[in-house]
């Protein structure tokens, strides 16, 4: 019984890594691609970087960690468009959190979208693509509060996949830039929408050009 009550934990576990690591990735991925098509000097800068450390050859870990300035790039498109726009929390015990009493056994949504787009936190220049904030790292990209960026949340509730899902960016879009420049093309409307994640609503078209 109890073996049968595993395997049955694990099968589901296996498929919510499957679907939120697949899910969010590909997110990601989309929205990345669509800042670099349109800000392509930061294209540019990608790529330079990409062939410095790789030339024409497959990406490799020891380069992947040293992929400073994609890492500014993809830190910058989680901020914009989070694949998760909310976080769901239960309050096991009644807590304060400043002038607000939040109840014991209450349900409870972080807006990932409001503190990624609050100026307070980002500075009037919140909307802007501007991957030079995180220059010195996520603990100093913020004016005042690293918990301000939570795209995969913060704490010991953090998603397991984190490293997993920005390690499959950062190869992905290494693949890409190698081989293609892009810019966005004329047909493209955007048009963000949550279905589970914030995607297009009507998809991404860029148009490529091989190098």
């Amino acid at each position: 019984m109890k073996f049968l009550a595993f395997a049955i934990f694990s099968c589901s576990d296996c498929k919510t890594f499957y679907f939120a690591g697949q899910e969010t990735s590909n997110t990601l991925l989309v929205w990345t691609v669509f800042l670099l098509a349109v800000h392509t000097d930061w294209q540019e800068e990608a790529r330079k970087e990409i062939l410095q450390l790789f030339g024409k050859q497959n990406p490799n870990p020891d380069g992947i960690s040293k992929l400073k300035i994609m890492s500014m790039i993809l830190d910058e498109s989680l901020r914009l468009y989070p694949p998760a726009v909310a976080i769901p929390r239960s309050t096991g015990r009644e807590v304060r959190l400043g002038k607000l009493i939040v109840l014991a056994n209450g349900d409870l949504l972080v807006s990932v979208l409001a503190l990624h787009h609050d100026p307070q936190f980002w500075g009037p220049d919140v909307h802007l693509f501007k991957p030079e904030r995180f220059s010195r790292g996520v603990a100093k990209a913020t004016i005042s509060n690293v918990g301000a960026f939570v795209p995969f949340g913060l704490g010991p509730r953090t998603c397991v996949g984190l490293n997993f899902a920005i390690t499959e960016a950062k190869i992905a879009l290494s693949m890409i830039l190698q081989c293609y420049s892009f810019t966005l093309s004329l047909a493209y409307i955007h048009s963000p929408y949550q279905n589970i994640t914030l995607r297009p609503q009507h998809g991404l078209q860029v148009l490529l050009q091989p190098l």
